[in-house]
């Protein structure tokens, strides 16, 4: 299934293809703040509707995931990084996404913290 998403003011906007059968709530330092629910998605299944600089990054800790987010508006609605096989994903915010009934996709905890 293809989704759209985007940042609040659509400065960042996207489209992103898969079966979102669950996401992810994180409780490290910047993911409790954000409170984002993560779907992970190999990268090349995240298609940009926007110029790729129309999102700015953040790092933190070993600066190994990009959390892209909107300057105009400070919405949060992907990231990128790279799984432990070297596979380039991206962690889609689905709070971003266009038609998704939150209470309907299962949530799966993930201690974050204790990296």
């Amino acid at each position: 299934m293809r989704y759209d998403g985007s940042c609040h003011c659509g400065h960042v906007a996207f489209q992103v293809e898969g079966s979102l059968d669950g996401a992810m709530s994180c409780n490290c330092s910047i993911c409790q703040r954000k409170g984002t629910l993560m779907w992970f998605v190999p990268r090349e299944q995240l298609h940009l509707l926007t110029p790729d600089e129309n999102a700015a990054s953040y790092t933190f800790n070993k600066h190994v995931i990009k959390h892209r987010f909107c300057p105009k508006c400070g919405m949060h609605p992907y990231g990128e990084g790279v799984d432990p096989q070297g596979h380039a994903m991206a962690a889609v915010n689905i709070r971003c996404l266009e038609g998704v009934e939150l209470e309907q996709i299962p949530v799966t905890f993930f201690n974050g913290r204790a990296l």
